[in-house]
């Protein structure tokens, strides 16, 4: 058994390849510096039809599967745009897969479209800074009031909320102590980011810095009922829809960007002369790369497996977090191992790869921690006790 792509996804590869070159190193090398969100990139997308790729025909899509959708990712992160390029895609891939799911024929007509055409941009709000990835002890309330929810509460490390115009949000409409089982009592929301309600202050981190994080804060933000997604108390259950697919995508993007990285490191080990031969020619240089190539390839089997189950409607957990764990885990020392290729250059930032190693590193922890991946592993693959 084996993955290769058909006629069809190679074209996909190969249009997003040309988009993408539009934005060399230097446009990337800017942003990476001064921050900015590629807004030239996702008109780009937008142009071409691509923001929509998983998203039905009823409502301007394409309605490909997640595999098309990965591979389109990745070709994002492989052309150099990296996770700065990527993340400023992927959320129209996973972020409203609830929305398709369980959205109305009104709502879907009303929410998709602007999504797909580039209009809006669309934030994910779920994380809290005091519960992490305990979903379901969220502390973010919103409160029914007539024809509307009035919400109160605080998010964290919310990506785009600087420039997106909507936000899916998570919150409690039944308090914790008054649910039988801790998944029910939360509903998921799409409404406007009104900023007179909502005050976003950005995070300065270590990477991707022209994909913003932020913290939120929401003081009384008005929901029309019609915002609601699903049936009321449901929340928890419709936003694992999402889930497994932004594992796969992600996981697809650590493949692209360790591509990139050893694409670099190869060509830079070819030219670079020293004691009268190409350092490339040297075991010492060269096994590192064969190694971490051998481990990105391998790694991606598994990304394009989950892919496929998915797509099929097949349970994907397992293979989803486990695509995000060996992705992750090979694209940190497929960049280590370029920047190290490079010497005292792979320091350098003109040289690109240790943005890659940064960029490595961010997915290497988020969306899921490894430690969590591994938990849920142990527990779902091989029937140990769960342990959180």
């Amino acid at each position: 058994m084996t993955f290769r792509m058909t006629g069809d996804q190679k074209e996909i590869r190969d249009q997003i390849l040309r988009i993408c070159a539009q934005f060399d190193d230097d446009f990337w090398l800017d942003r990476d510096r001064n921050g900015g969100f590629p807004h030239e990139l996702h008109r780009a997308m937008a142009d071409g039809g691509w923001l929509g790729i998983a998203m039905p025909e009823d409502v301007g899509g394409s309605g490909l599967g997640i595999t098309e959708a990965t591979i389109m990712m990745q070709a994002i992160a492989e052309s150099g745009a990296g996770a700065s390029g990527a993340s400023a895609i992927h959320m129209n891939i996973f972020g409203l897969n609830p929305v398709v799911k369980f959205g109305t024929d009104e709502q879907r007509a009303r929410m998709l479209p602007p999504l797909i055409a580039g209009d809006q941009k669309a934030c994910f709000a779920v994380t809290e800074p005091t519960t992490g990835l305990d979903t379901t002890k969220l502390k973010t309330m919103a409160v029914r009031q007539g024809d509307r929810y009035v919400v109160h509460g605080q998010k964290v490390w919310i990506s785009t909320a600087q420039v997106a115009d909507k936000m899916l949000l998570l919150a409690r409409t039944t308090r914790l102590e008054d649910v039988i089982n801790p998944t029910e009592g939360l509903s998921l929301f799409y409404t406007d980011l009104n900023r007179d309600f909502v005050d976003v202050r950005e995070i300065e981190k270590m990477g991707r810095k022209a994909v913003d994080s932020n913290e939120v804060f929401i003081d009384g933000l008005p929901i029309p009922a019609e915002d609601l997604i699903g049936e009321e108390g449901k929340g928890f259950r419709q936003i694992l829809h999402g889930l497994n697919p932004e594992r796969i995508l992600v996981a697809g993007e650590c493949i692209g960007i360790a591509r990139n990285a050893l694409a670099r490191a190869a060509q830079y080990a070819k030219e670079r002369v020293v004691f009268d031969r190409p350092i490339g020619q040297n075991q010492g240089v060269q096994h590192p790369l064969a190694q971490a190539w051998a481990r990105v390839e391998s790694a991606n089997l598994m990304v394009m497996h989950a892919a496929a189950l998915y797509d099929a409607g097949e349970p994907c957990g397992i293979e989803a977090n486990a695509a995000k764990l060996l992705a992750a885990d090979a694209a940190v020392e497929a960049t280590e191992a370029a920047q190290i290729t490079f010497g005292g250059f792979g320091y350098a930032k003109e040289y690109h790869v240790e943005r890659l190693v940064r960029e490595a590193l961010l997915f290497r922890i988020v969306p899921v921690t490894p430690q969590m991946l591994l938990s849920f592993i142990a527990e779902k693959a091989l029937g140990l006790p769960k342990s959180y």
